[in-house]
């Protein structure tokens, strides 16, 4: 660069011979340029600025920062301390991380947002952990909406009940004026009274749906007061239904909930239309606090792979149909089959004690037939598959949709994963099929003991949640939690993903050692990976100049704790495009 000198050479030299008017634009930039010679352009100051603790990027080419700061919603600068300097102003606000932890924002790749939502404001049994509490809950329920039509609520616990299966007779004893329905924690499986089974017409000669099951009295087979499955669909017909200002709410509700854990980013797994609508709304509104991906649900009451491309045209109107400014469909959900608790997961080899396989939600081949034809039309494919069977039968669909295709299709994804063959695991990377998995449930709790080993072996039960298995075959994981289910906090699923021991444990043995992974894996899963699986990773995901800035501060670094101690880091700030959402602030 000239100095002063230079420029008063070349003004001396050459622009005395040069017209005018060329004189006059020259002499300006000349100025111009004298001036940035003391002086270099002012780089612009950040709105945030992070420091003074872990930064984990989930960046490749730069995993580790001490530093970053923030402007307009974006990311400006990943760094250390010295080169921060620059880009602070008068305006800059300082985020002292205090020895704390930065993240991206937390991906929660498997979540039922609304229902979990409205489930807030319903009768929630989830936290009652005996018969007695469940009885009691539901009778204080049934007092406290004593002008509603039905007693509605969630959340019981299939393991407090003998076999999974509450009678009606037991729910009849608290609530005998109306119907009352209750589904359980799981989803897969609900509770009903002798009033509701009248209002729905089902008997002793109702037939078990495709892809349901009525329990019935072995002696009678009348109805004894829990369907499983599609089963439940037929109680679904007549319950009264949340309006479309409850599902609003329900949605707001949540996103709040979850914000609070430092998710930024969500994937509603299993969206009706209703659901649908109500995201645009809320979105629409700019109320949406989250990015929000959703899964379109199929109708699992297919039977006739002839009727598969009606269903494909249906779900393509609703990707064109409901979209907006942090809120597109992208997927399509599919329930492979059930749960292992209520028998209902399809099995390669029959349950302990008979000949019973389980059956898969939808007949194999129009299974196949769906995942091909929504590979064909670019959906993601969202699978819950709970047993070995289900998961075989749909890797067999995704390889007839890369034969069929071409390898270049969507990043698809099969969720849960309880039961997977061996055989099975290589096949996800060979497919390009993501493992969406639910860390929480990677331990040795009373359903599991006391309901799923004595009905698949100690074989099977050897090899559940094969977590450490996917990831050492080079599976892409992803983390969801499944709430309502279970709790969205993604923190307590790294925990017990990585201790392989209850969320509450502090000593002890892993279950299931070989199948630990590593606080890096987790992290991943729902950082950076949640980000591809949801079709994000060019703005969200990782730390890094560019990205926008959903982001979380922890107070503790978390790579600096025993895993045992997970669950003792809090959330002190979540931020999404660079604006606190958590703590909520006042507009």
């Amino acid at each position: 660069m000239k100095d002063r000198g230079d420029i008063s050479r070349f003004s001396a030299d050459r622009m005395s011979k040069m017209p005018l008017a060329v004189r006059i634009v020259v002499a300006v930039s000349l100025l111009s340029f004298a001036g940035s010679a003391q002086t270099p352009p002012a780089v612009v100051a950040a709105d945030l600025v992070f420091r003074g603790g872990t930064v984990y990027t989930a960046d490749a080419a730069q995993p580790s920062a001490r530093v970053v700061g923030v402007r307009g919603g974006r990311i400006v600068y990943v760094g250390d301390e010295q080169g921060i300097q620059p880009f602070v102003g008068v305006s800059t606000r300082f985020i002292d991380l205090q020895g704390g932890m930065l993240l991206p924002g937390f991906h929660d790749s498997h979540v039922h947002i609304v229902q979990g939502g409205l489930g807030l404001v319903s009768c929630d049994l989830s936290m009652d952990a005996t018969t007695d509490a469940v009885m009691r809950h539901v009778a204080a329920c049934a007092r406290e909406n004593s002008q509603a039509a039905w007693v509605i609520g969630r959340g019981w616990q299939l393991g407090i009940f003998r076999n999974a299966n509450p009678t009606r007779g037991q729910l009849d004893a608290v609530v005998s004026d109306r119907p009352a329905f209750f589904m359980a924690a799981d989803g897969h499986s609900a509770w009903v009274n002798s009033r509701a089974l009248a209002a729905t017409g089902i008997t002793a000669s109702t037939p078990d749906p495709q892809g349901g099951r009525i329990e019935r009295d072995q002696v009678t087979g009348e109805p004894t007061g829990t369907l499983r499955d599609l089963a439940v669909s037929i109680m679904l017909r007549v319950i009264p239904r949340p309006s479309a200002a409850d599902m609003e709410a329900a949605i707001i509700r949540s996103i709040a909930l979850a914000n609070s854990f430092g998710i930024t980013s969500v994937h509603e797994a299993n969206a009706q239309e209703v659901m649908l609508a109500a995201y645009r709304a809320v979105d629409g509104r700019r109320g949406l606090n989250a990015r929000v991906t959703a899964a379109a649900g199929v109708d699992l009451k297919l039977t006739d792979p002839k009727s598969v491309p009606g269903e494909i045209a249906r779900l393509e109107r609703l990707r064109t149909e409901y979209q907006g400014t942090r809120f597109r469909v992208t997927a399509a959900k599919i329930g492979a089959d059930g749960a292992l608790e209520a028998k209902t997961a399809a099995l390669l080899e029959p349950y302990v004690g008979g000949d019973d396989r389980g059956s898969p939600l939808l007949p194999p081949e129009v299974l196949n037939s769906l995942i091909v034809g929504l590979d064909r039309a670019k959906f993601q494919v969202h699978v819950h598959a709970i047993g070995d069977r289900a998961t075989r039968l749909s890797l067999d669909a995704f390889a007839s949709a890369r034969a069929g295709n071409g390898a270049d299709g969507p990043l698809h994804q099969v969720a849960h994963l309880q039961l997977v063959d061996p055989a099975d695991i290589p096949r996800f990377r060979a497919l390009g099929i993501a493992a969406n998995v639910q860390g929480l449930w990677a331990y040795r709790d009373a359903e599991i003991r006391e309901l799923v080993e004595p009905i698949i072996g100690p074989e099977r039960s050897s090899r559940i949640y094969p977590i450490g298995s996917l990831a050492r075959a080079g599976v892409l994981l992803v983390g969801g939690s499944d709430w309502s289910v279970t709790s969205m906090n993604p923190i307590a699923a790294i925990q017990v993903a990585v201790t392989r021991r209850g969320p509450r444990a502090v000593a002890g043995p892993a279950w299931l050692p070989d199948e630990v992974v590593t606080l890096d894996t987790m992290l991943a899963a729902y950082t950076i990976n949640g980000a591809r699986v949801q079709f994000q990773e060019d703005q969200v995901g990782s730390i890094k100049v560019g990205k926008a800035a959903d982001l979380v501060v922890l107070d503790r670094d978390l790579a600096a704790m025993p895993p045992p101690e997970f669950r003792n880091a809090q959330v002190r700030y979540t931020f999404l495009e660079g604006r606190q959402v958590y703590p909520p602030t006042t507009p």
